[in-house]
Order: structure tokens, then sequence, then C-alpha cells
């Protein structure tokens, strides 16, 4: 008498961690580039999630989304990280992030690299790697390998979409 009679179509732990990382970032404002991050305990229990936006007390409305122009008038340096919202965003203690894992669909700057190696968070998963010729991007690596955080890119099935119904 066969028992395991389970679904075969379901999502991997690092599948299902890394979609609520991209549906994080549907909350974000930013018109070019959403980003979301969720940070899961060793244990693969969610410990807390965030997505590229603006710092608390900066209206949306009022934020300047551009991405060329004089620097003071970009995003660029005003906008907060998906990964440093994620950090921030915990309301536990932070001997919970010894030993985390953090999905995020872009590899991380080298800012957002500081803030998960002193957090404790010691492996990155990512989705793609698309600025790894820049050099806060290069440091990014170099940090990480120095302060053995490892990461690694999420290879998922070609095309592969997970569909969200929220009727009832």
């Amino acid at each position: 008498m066969s028992i395991n009679k389970h679904r075969k179509d379901y999502l991997s732990w690092d599948e299902y961690f890394m979609g609520i990382a991209k549906l994080s970032a549907l909350r974000s404002k930013d018109p070019s580039t959403q980003v979301g991050a969720c940070i899961v305990s060793s244990d693969n229990r969610i410990l807390s999630m965030g997505y590229n936006g603006t710092p608390n007390g900066f209206d949306d409305q009022d934020f300047p989304w551009d991405r060329e122009g004089h620097a003071l008038n970009t995003k660029y340096l005003y906008v907060c990280h998906a990964e440093l919202n994620a950090i921030l965003n915990f309301r536990g203690h932070k001997r919970d992030f010894e030993g985390a894992k953090i999905y995020v669909a872009l590899f991380p700057c080298n800012e957002c690299a500081k803030a998960i190696i002193q957090s404790g968070i010691k492996e990155v998963i990512y989705l793609s790697d698309k600025y790894k010729d820049q050099d806060n991007f290069k440091a990014s690596k170099i940090l990480f390998d120095k302060c053995n955080v490892k990461y690694r890119e999420l290879i998922v099935e070609k095309n592969k979409k997970i569909c969200i119904d929220l009727t009832v």
C-alpha cells in the first residue's frame, strides 16, 4: 500500500522565500527598480521582510525617484535598500539573525553587505548579479568572502512563474 501521494509540484524552501521577497518588492514605489528581501532563520522561519523605499517620514510623493540628474535630485542618496529595511524592520533579538539567510532579487551593494555582515546573517541567496562589474558590488563579494558569508545565485527553472490568486 503506497501512502506517498503528496503533490510533486510544490515550492522548494528557496523558491518559497524568494517568492516572498519578490512579493515584498511589489510594495516599492520605485518606478524603475523594485527589490524585496526576506530574512529566514536557520530552521526556515521568516524573521523579517523589507523592500526598497523612502525613509520613514519622507513622503513617497515628494521623493526624487529619478535615476539621472544632479545627485541630490535622484533617488540614490536617499532610498533605503530592501536588505537594510528588512534588517531594520526586525523586532526580535539580534542573536536571532545568527546563521540566518537573506533572499533578495539583486545581489547586495557594499553598504547592504556591511549591514548583512554586522547583523549576523551568514548566507545571501539572490536571483541576479546584473551590477557585478561595478566596484561597490565587487566590494560586496570581497566583504562576504573575508567575513565568511556565503552567497549563491538561486537557479530556477527557466520561465518559472508563481501566480497568486487573491480572489475568494
